[in-house]
């Protein structure tokens, strides 16, 4: 690259010489002079950091420690104190490893339907959604995100080595198809997601929970499993030192990865057929029912 710059005579130079001088070097730079256009030429050159942007949706049951239904249905018992401190501990583990990957602003999501937030737990580096009732089901998420952690979620209902396996109620037994397709919780959270073109990033449970999101969102999507089913209510759990460094090592690859990662989506119109229990349990036996229908769009797909 030329630069040109002009020469400021002094008048106590000699004029031959300065003349001799020009016509030899016409175009004399400093060192600090060109280093200096240099860096504002990179600078100019490089943009502003990309801010990073992740929302986290969280459940209860694929939490490590979480294996029976008595520490994650009944609000405030002991028990599910004690599995809400242990949803904590793995929370502040994926927040610090999403920063520590890169991550600029993170927004958590309260999503189990008791809530499992507890407030003087809280992590820096976060801001925490919970509460009921909400507008909306992912609450905050929007186009302006790059990744969805779907943090301690579970597999869908009837899912043999599936710990605390189900599909939005437990008791009422809910199964989704989407276009035949039967789904549960991780597709869901995916397709709202992949409505805003969010794409997930990391998906956090037990082994079932694991492979369910490699089927739904491919490989490039992490996974960290933090226990083993067995069955509905038995699992081989891990220690909460190795879990907890797991998650910290799958959040920071989770950032990694954004650039593989694609958004899910589901084909429009989306045919949705819904099976439930009747939850009057006073009757010998409850009924099955049916519900089916079309929707639009994925924002929709749990009006059924």
């Amino acid at each position: 690259m030329f630069f040109s710059v002009s020469m400021i005579k002094n008048p106590n130079t000699d004029e031959s010489k300065a003349r001799t001088f020009r016509s030899k070097s016409p175009n004399v730079v400093s060192p600090g002079y060109i280093l200096a256009v240099l860096l504002a030429l990179i600078t100019c050159a490089i943009p502003a950091a990309a801010q990073v942007k992740i929302y986290i949706d969280t459940d209860l049951e694929g939490i490590s420690g979480v294996f029976k239904f008595a520490q994650t249905r009944e609000k405030d018992t002991p028990l599910n104190i004690q599995a809400c401190e242990y949803f904590m501990g793995d929370l502040a583990a994926v927040i610090r490893g999403l920063r520590d990957g890169g991550a600029s602003e993170i927004v958590v999501l309260d999503g189990h339907g008791s809530q499992a937030l507890i407030p003087h737990l809280m992590a820096p580096g976060a801001t925490y959604i919970t509460g009921l009732p909400r507008p909306d089901v992912l609450y905050g998420l929007d186009s302006s995100f790059t990744g969805i952690v779907m943090l301690g979620f579970h597999a869908m209902k009837g899912t043999p080595d599936g710990v605390l396996n189900h599909t939005q109620s437990s008791q009422s037994e809910n199964r989704y198809w989407y276009n035949g397709v039967e789904s549960g919780e991780l597709a869901q959270s995916g397709a709202i997601a992949g409505y805003f073109g969010v794409p997930p990033i990391l998906v956090t449970g037990d082994e079932a929970t694991c492979r369910e999101a490699k089927k739904f969102f491919g490989n490039n999507c992490v996974t960290v499993a933090v226990k083993k089913g067995i069955g509905r209510e038995s699992a081989a759990l891990y220690p909460f030192e190795e879990t907890r460094k797991a998650l910290y090592e799958g959040a920071k690859q989770a950032i990694a990865a954004i650039p593989l990662c694609k958004p899910y989506s589901i084909e429009l119109p989306i045919k949705v057929k819904v099976q439930y229990l009747d939850t009057d349990t006073s009757v010998p036996e409850r009924k099955l029912g049916i519900k089916e229908g079309i929707v639009q769009d994925a924002l929709h797909i749990l009006d059924f």
